[in-house]
């Protein structure tokens, strides 16, 4: 499996961001289920997922307060990476 996402330390937190579609942000749902389902992937790190709309604004799904940290950066400095898992 692959995916595209960043692994961020600020302020003492270390959490890890997923680039996931638009549809799975739109429906608490799915991204609660998307959340967990990447959990094996960065275990024991809080989950954020972003997706884009067509004018790249991202929207952010997790934990509120690194939501809202995220909201206020550029999605230029978020150091993006494709993961491979097995």
């Amino acid at each position: 499996m692959q995916l595209e996402g960043a692994v961020i330390k600020e302020q003492g937190q270390t959490f890890a961001v997923v680039v996931v579609k638009r549809h799975i942000t739109d429906n608490r749902h799915q991204a609660a289920e998307a959340s967990q389902s990447f959990s094996r992937c960065f275990p024991g790190m809080p989950i954020v997922l972003m997706s884009q709309d067509s004018r790249g604004t991202p929207t952010y799904f997790g934990r509120r307060d690194l939501a809202n940290f995220l909201s206020r950066v550029s999605m230029n400095r978020i150091p993006w990476k494709r993961y491979t898992f097995n």
